[in-house]
């Protein structure tokens, strides 16, 4: 395979010459890199959270928007934990011929952790403009936010096959 990521054909990832070994190898491999860039975003807004209750106005909250702010927490420690896993699954298993359950347990997590990741960015978004203007224009920001996740997390995707299968 050339050194673009593309085999002759301009296809990318694997091909007729790649055996079942080689494929699974290359999805680790570039599950690892995807699990890469969602994981330094969810760190950061994690490490980001943690802090805001040691904020001189964090008391002033209301009680609904600490409400807010805790699933929040909750909700970013868990999406950390999904996309993470695949760490611990490979220093469990390493060596012992498991690669298979390993990519696709691991697949779950990148999906469920994605998942997560837009959740926990619409909470963000509805609890700041819950306390600069008010709950409602918060709903309307969270909305707006999760529908643009969708919108290039899936639609696009799933246009793109639609395009393709043409």
């Amino acid at each position: 395979m050339p050194a673009s990521g593309l085999h002759s054909d301009g296809v990318e990832g694997g091909g007729p010459e790649e055996g079942p070994e080689e494929r699974i190898t290359r999805n680790w491999n570039e599950l690892l890199q995807e699990l890469r860039v969602l994981q330094t975003g969810v760190q950061i807004l994690t490490g980001f959270l943690l802090t805001v209750p040691f904020s001189p106005r964090f008391p002033d909250l209301a009680d609904h928007q600490q409400a807010i702010y805790l699933v929040v927490l909750v909700g970013s420690v868990i999406t950390t934990s999904l996309i993470i896993a695949p760490v611990s699954f490979h220093r469990m298993l390493f060596r012992r011929r498991q690669r298979r359950w390993l990519v696709t347990a691991s697949h779950l997590c990148a999906r469920a952790g994605l998942v997560g990741f837009a959740i926990v960015s619409a909470l963000v978004v509805l609890l700041v403009f819950d306390v600069v203007l008010s709950f409602g224009a918060g709903v309307v920001a969270a909305v707006a936010v999760l529908i643009l996740f969708v919108s290039l997390w899936a639609g696009l995707p799933l246009l793109n096959g639609r395009n393709n299968s043409r």
